[in-house]
């Protein structure tokens, strides 16, 4: 049955806005015609987040599509990386058939670095076998990010056959190469590598631009690279891209790709040129299937009020109205569970340091960053243990291996400013094993518990409270509702606030604190890891 739309139509590909209406039939424009007329609506290309994990969502996909629909986008690039950290192969299969469930169009990667690093312990591991399985499945887009760029420059032969997998099946490849520069990044491209979404600064994104690189300009809730990266909508939108990476689901309920529209439209950067980055640039990087606004397109587009206060009024995919006024309308599904958990219950004394000479070596997390600096500090010892050194703000840390039964790590660190109690968190890039920051043992202890007890999720335990939202899919997904889950995560986190934390994210700083491949020291499941060393230190320093 054919339908008519009309609207104040953009056309990015001729760069013109003119009155007119779509025909759609079986949802694909079949005819655009121009209007002698007055609308008070636009209609523009939906959106497209050129980067992200939804796992970080703690959603679903099918969920994360309801609320990504009702803000406009209807298609996304997704790195099933985390998932897959957790359950292999079979976890990136669990998200393919969960987003088959919904109209949001979803071109899912092969992760190409599962495990992250062999100084941590994964649930899982991909190998050349599962990436060309994966590569050679038509619902695969991509090669996803390639963290490891010393491998890529070192040419590590199982990455080196995994960038040529990509190659076979005519596939592009992701980067992920935060600073590198001039001969090593030149290296590191002419492997095949066409994007990257870890740029810091003008200089870094222009001098891979100027290497044939595609830059997506990052806005998550772990990362925020927008206010520094602009520019290049400007001056180089046609290699640009925009992305989220990393989103949480109190962040999500509020924005997704149209707030990075909406601010590059109030730095006056053309709205042709943002429209560009924000569609039309990621549908032919990566080959999607999204249509443009062109006669045979599939009828994907949005009808906002205007092109200054971007407010979304509806959100069509092949022709069908998805979202109306911020609401969605798709349906909500109960989704499978699936999980790799397989530790028992810790005890108090499993988390106990005895007293060694010397200075400690103690991580100092940093505001808003996935970065941390690292101090020496005296510690504070109690009875030949060392505890935590709550007048200075000096805390253990632990990371417990969730799919083995090992000793736990312990650690110390710096500025979460607990004064009571403890938080934990199953979600810890990138394998996923159980971390947490307390004020003493027995509080530790229970936090941990308590995650194992739910075999995922993220809790706070003080003043006489256990709080917890379950992850019981591969401990890093809730089965709820997005608007319930947005609401128990700012609960959360207003609860490890009251414990004493003074971090804006308390919980996203967790998660990053046990990713020892970004500097400067992290703690993993198998020790204290420096990365500027690149190696495992003690915690006591003798020297």
């Amino acid at each position: 049955m054919d339908k008519e739309i009309s609207g104040n139509i953009v056309n990015i590909f001729d760069k013109v806005t003119f009155p007119g209406t779509l025909k759609i039939d079986k949802g694909v424009i079949t005819k655009i015609t121009k209007k002698n007329k007055d609308f008070n609506n636009f209609i523009i290309p939906g959106f497209v987040d050129a980067h992200v994990h939804i796992e970080s969502s703690m959603l679903t996909p099918s969920e994360f599509a309801r609320i990504a629909v009702a803000h406009g986008t209807v298609a996304i690039v997704s790195d099933p990386h985390e998932i897959a950290n957790v359950l292999g192969i079979n976890g990136v299969y669990y998200m393919l058939k969960d987003a088959s469930k919904v109209p949001l169009k979803i071109c899912f990667g092969a992760p190409s670095c599962v495990p992250a690093s062999p100084f941590e312990s994964a649930g899982n591991k991909l190998n050349e076998k599962d990436i060309e399985e994966l590569l050679s499945n038509p619902k695969i887009g991509f090669l996803a990010e390639v963290m490891n760029y010393p491998g890529v420059i070192n040419n590590d032969p199982e990455l080196i056959t995994k960038i040529n997998l990509a190659k076979k099946f005519s596939k592009p490849i992701d980067g992920h190469a935060p600073g590198l520069s001039g001969r090593d990044l030149e290296n590191y491209i002419s492997k095949g590598i066409s994007t990257d979404h870890e740029c810091f600064t003008i200089d870094e994104a222009l001098e891979k631009i100027k290497m044939g690189m595609k830059i997506l300009i990052r806005e998550g809730s772990a990362a925020r690279d927008f206010s520094e990266l602009y520019p290049l909508l400007d001056n180089n939108w046609e290699s640009c891209m925009l992305c989220s990476d990393d989103k949480h689901p109190d962040d999500l309920v509020n924005g997704h790709i149209n707030l990075l529209v909406k601010k590059a439209i109030e730095k006056e950067i053309d709205p042709f040129k943002i429209f560009s980055a924000a569609s039309l640039n990621p549908v032919n990087h990566y080959n999607l299937g999204l249509g443009l606004l062109r006669v045979g397109d599939p009828a994907d587009f949005l009808v906002i009020d205007n092109l200054k206060d971007l407010n979304i009024l509806r959100t069509y995919i092949n022709g069908v109205l998805v979202a109306k006024n911020g609401k969605s309308n798709i349906k909500r599904t109960e989704p499978e569970i699936k999980n790799n958990f397989n530790i028992g219950l810790k005890k108090q004394n499993d988390f106990i340091i005895e007293a060694k000479k010397g200075k400690i070596n103690v991580i100092n997390a940093i505001e808003g960053q996935i970065i941390t600096e690292k101090s020496k500090e005296d510690p504070k010892i109690s009875e030949g243990q060392v505890i935590s050194d709550i007048q200075m703000d000096i805390l253990k840390i632990t990371v417990v291996n969730r799919y083995n039964e090992v000793k736990p790590s312990i650690g110390f660190i710096k500025n979460f400013g607990l004064k009571e109690g403890a938080i934990a968190s199953s979600v810890a890039h990138d394998s996923h094993n159980i971390i947490a920051i307390g004020v003493n043992d027995n509080d530790i202890c229970k936090a941990v518990n308590l995650i194992i007890k739910n075999k995922g999720g993220i809790c706070a335990i003080g003043k006489g409270k256990e709080n917890i939202l379950p992850l019981p899919i591969a401990g890093i997904i809730s089965n709820k509702k997005y608007d319930w889950i947005a609401e128990k995560y700012v609960e959360l986190n207003n609860m490890a606030k009251t414990l004493g934390c003074n971090l804006k994210a308390p919980f996203m700083t967790l998660s990053f604190m046990a990713l020892p491949v970004i500097p400067k020291l992290k703690l993993s499941d198998k020790g204290l890891f420096d990365s500027e060393k690149f190696k495992f230190i003690n915690i006591f320093d003798q020297a």
